[in-house]
């Protein structure tokens, strides 16, 4: 009996230990993969949307395309920055506040260490032609990145008539009137769930 007790004790343990071990390889996973996407991304949060969506869908298997989708809607939709948002979000998702730590700080961390020698660096050479020119030249392809991205969020999301209403609405409304994103995107909530209300009315009354 003693043997037996002693054998279930060595058996919980050793898998306590694995599902510490697990866990830890998940949290150095999240904050590994989120300090890559923060190191080679250039441009911002949606620059970030298809190394995202490469490590996170195709590589990692963390979330479907729909999750992804959602993953990105949400942190759009929140005050901060969207590739903050988008890391906290993922890490919450798949580890818990341990996990949104390690996948915030994960993406963080190069863009404040790579400002600060930046800044250092510009103190001196700030005025110079061809650091002003390598400045033009990737500012001009972060442009082309977000183009991209934009098409490729376009063609996965924008199904129905209804979709592509809400888009040009939204973008007449910041690009032309000046009005804030926060109301565009609480406007086109409001908007889509009126939208699946009238479309339900006709289902419930047949």
């Amino acid at each position: 009996m003693k043997q037996d007790l002693q054998q279930q004790q060595n058996y919980e343990m050793n898998k306590q230990q694995e599902g510490r071990a697990s866990r830890g390889a998940l949290l150095w996973q999240l904050f590994a993969s989120f300090f890559k996407i923060g190191l080679f991304t250039i441009g911002g949060g949606l620059a970030m949307i298809p190394l995202l969506e490469r490590i996170a869908v195709k590589e990692k298997k963390w979330f479907d395309e729909e999750e992804m989708m959602d993953c990105l809607a949400l942190s759009q939709s929140l005050p901060g920055v969207v590739a903050v948002n988008m890391a906290t979000y993922t890490g919450k998702r798949k580890g818990g506040f341990a996990g949104a730590l390690a996948a915030t700080l994960g993406v963080i961390l190069p863009s404040f260490l790579i400002i600060i020698l930046i800044a250092n660096i510009l103190l001196h050479v700030g005025d110079n032609p061809y650091v002003t020119g390598a400045f033009t030249g990737i500012k001009a392809g972060v442009c082309g990145m977000i183009l991209a991205t934009v098409i490729r969020l376009g063609k996965k999301n924008l199904k129905d008539a209804f979709g592509w209403i809400i888009a040009l609405a939204a973008f007449i409304l910041i690009a032309f009137l000046g009005v804030s994103a926060v109301w565009v995107i609480l406007g086109a909530a409001v908007c889509g769930i009126v939208w699946v209300l009238l479309r339900k009315k006709p289902e419930g009354g047949a």
